[in-house]
């Protein structure tokens, strides 16, 4: 009951977003939950996922979920605390989804240590998302903010490094 899952129309116009930055990338699912938004990456072409979330069952049913969708190989379910992940993190993404509970604060808090720990490789998306009120904050160079999607009350936001081919 502690994971609200991402809307299926949500998901699916998350996925028409990225489709073409999935293909052999890695991916890390921040605040993963249930681990749907990776899985579906994985799905798609993706070649690693890692799932982070710091409470335990999550990271049981996370990976469960792996097991069950037979991404062994290509997945990895770390349980910690999300800021303390990004900031010990040693590895290299090029897409990272960002999810945390509306009105927490971590959605910030996950981009200024995302952004200064300079966790994405180039050409590297963060896919944010958020209630319609939440505004991107100064990202630290080379990120910037891209384009926003709304969708009722949710939104999506794409920041990107400086310099990336905009989609």
């Amino acid at each position: 009951m502690d994971t609200r899952p991402t809307t299926d129309k949500v998901k699916e116009s998350l996925f028409n977003i990225v489709q073409f930055e999935l293909e052999g990338r890695r991916v890390l699912d921040l605040y993963a939950g249930t681990g749907q938004l990776g899985l579906e990456a994985l799905s798609r072409g993706a070649e690693h996922c890692t799932f982070v979330d710091q409470r335990r069952e999550a990271a049981a049913l996370v990976r469960e979920n792996i097991r069950l969708c037979r991404f062994e190989d290509r997945a990895r379910a770390v349980q910690e605390e999300a800021l303390s992940f990004l900031s010990s993190c040693r590895e290299k993404f090029d897409v990272v989804f960002l999810d945390p509970p509306y009105q927490s604060g971590l959605l910030e808090k996950s981009l200024e240590i995302l952004t200064r720990f300079d966790i994405l490789r180039e050409y590297g998306i963060i896919v944010c998302e958020s209630g319609t009120e939440w505004t991107v904050p100064p990202l630290a160079s080379p990120y910037e903010a891209g384009r926003e999607y709304r969708y009722g009350q949710i939104k999506l936001t794409v920041c990107r490094r400086a310099g990336s081919v905009k989609r």
